[in-house]
């Protein structure tokens, strides 16, 4: 008897799953990077793979959502995050003083980190068309 089909989400998911495996590393390599150009890298450039990420995260909760809103949502919720490091009440700021709080919310505004998170969801955006593409195109 032949096996019945995986479901249609089920390859997506896994290709998601690994593009989160190999993102995380990268974005935590540049977060916590040494060397020429440090300050670039760990405060700006980083929003490229942090974008990126929550982008997969996103999809791999809703993969049944178009990657066009995901990006654009994801994008708008990142740039609500860093408008939010205006405000400084002392439970947020005993949050951002944790690891895990600093490197979600961050700790410092700055008009320079926009650039970086559109680069990121445009890339998130692609990335999900492709992975979308290969591996739904069976169903």
């Amino acid at each position: 008897m032949p096996k019945p089909p995986a479901p249609p989400y089920r390859h997506y998911r896994q290709a998601l799953a690994v593009s989160m495996a190999v993102i995380v590393p990268l974005g935590l390599g540049i977060k916590f990077y040494q060397g020429p150009g440090q300050s670039w890298l760990n405060d700006t450039f980083g929003g490229v793979p942090y974008e990126i990420f929550f982008v997969l995260l996103a999809a791999y909760i809703w993969p049944a959502v178009s990657p066009g809103r995901i990006a654009i949502a994801v994008c708008l919720a990142t740039c609500g995050l860093e408008f939010l490091q205006l405000w400084q009440p002392a439970w947020l700021q005993a949050i951002r003083g944790t690891l895990p709080g600093r490197l979600v919310l961050g700790n410092t505004f700055s008009w320079t980190d926009f650039p970086y998170y559109f680069i990121g969801s445009g890339l998130g955006w692609l990335g999900l068309r492709l992975l979308k593409r290969r591996t739904l195109r069976t169903y």
